[in-house]
């Protein structure tokens, strides 16, 4: 599995920062120190993307949508399908609604 490949003390320094955060403003505060415009646009996109995915969307309206390229929307596809499963929770969560559509099919 790829996660075992990032596992380190940094990285669970880094998640455990995370889990601290309490609100959206504080998010905002502590990603814009710790990460730049671009970086931060990837990782939503490819959140939205996700997102798209589960919806069912084509590829070619992912893209219209969202201007991620076919090979970003290929990658997130890979990881909603045989991932470790990290998009499905954060959208079930997010989206319980369509959680629940996902596990009626």
């Amino acid at each position: 599995m790829q996660i075992d490949k990032i596992r380190s003390e940094q990285t669970d320094q880094l998640f455990k920062a995370i889990l601290e955060l309490k609100d959206l403003e504080e998010c905002y505060m502590f990603f814009d120190d710790l990460a730049t415009m671009s970086e931060l646009q990837s990782l939503a996109q490819r959140l939205e993307v996700a997102h798209a995915l589960r919806q069912k969307k084509t590829y070619d309206r992912i893209q219209n949508e969202t201007g991620a390229s076919t090979a970003t929307i290929s990658r997130v596809r890979r990881c909603v399908d045989y991932g470790s499963g990290g998009y499905n929770t954060v959208l079930d969560r997010l989206y319980p609604e369509l959680a629940e559509n996902n596990d009626k099919k």
